[in-house]
């Protein structure tokens, strides 16, 4: 568990630690086959890690304690295997992590939020076409997630799939109001608004104001 003032900063690949943790909370490993292993239990949506980082979150670990190398073992022209293993440590942590209900991975500074709202201040054509361009690589990576789980036989991964689907048809679901709203959304009424705020600021500032 971590105290206040602890120099632990997996953010963020804080789920990638705690899935390492899970892997080793089953059965001691090393770098490499935890890297397959974690390509394989969340599907090929998630993308390849580099075995670089695995080893570079490993030692994160290993420095918070969490995890500790407990055998080093030969291989014909090649350096040692390095076995991990988790600690109680890094069962607690593991435990906790699962207790805790995970918030949005980026909460909701999303840079699609930011882009929409520079789109609708320079105006509707130019917000509409944003709008466009976004909803088209959305329903590629669509069409990308819907192959892999027609393919996918492991159950654990088509769900893990169907989350990621989820999320791409709830931002296209974004883009479609968008695109209704375009209109209220552009840069007139914004620009309006915007005046009708700095005038009732300087108001107040007056010193004539009521």
């Amino acid at each position: 568990m971590h105290q206040a003032g602890d120099d632990v900063n997996y953010s963020p690949e804080m789920a990638i630690h705690h899935a390492i943790l899970s892997l080793l909370d089953q059965d001691e490993s090393y770098g490499y086959e935890l890297r397959a292993e974690l390509e394989r239990s969340v599907g090929p949506q998630w993308g390849q890690l580099n075995i670089g980082h695995v080893y570079q979150l490993l030692e994160r670990l290993k420095r918070d304690e969490m995890v500790e190398i407990v055998r080093c073992e030969p291989q014909p022209r090649r350096t040692e295997r390095v076995i991990y293993a988790i600690t109680d440590a890094g069962r607690q942590e593991l435990a906790e992590w699962l207790e805790t209900p995970s918030p949005p991975s980026t909460g909701y500074r999303d840079d699609l939020y930011l882009k929409l709202a520079a789109a609708a201040r320079a105006g509707e054509s130019t917000l509409r076409a944003v709008i466009s361009r976004e909803r088209e690589a959305l329903l590629g990576e669509l069409h990308a997630l819907r192959t892999l789980a027609a393919n996918e036989k492991d159950p654990l991964v088509a769900l893990l799939i169907d989350g990621a689907t989820l999320q791409i048809q709830a931002r296209t679901e974004l883009l479609d109001r968008a695109e209704h709203t375009a209109g209220q959304l552009s840069q007139p009424v914004r620009k309006h608004q915007r005046h009708q705020r700095r005038s009732a600021a300087n108001a107040q500032r007056s010193p004539f104001a009521a």
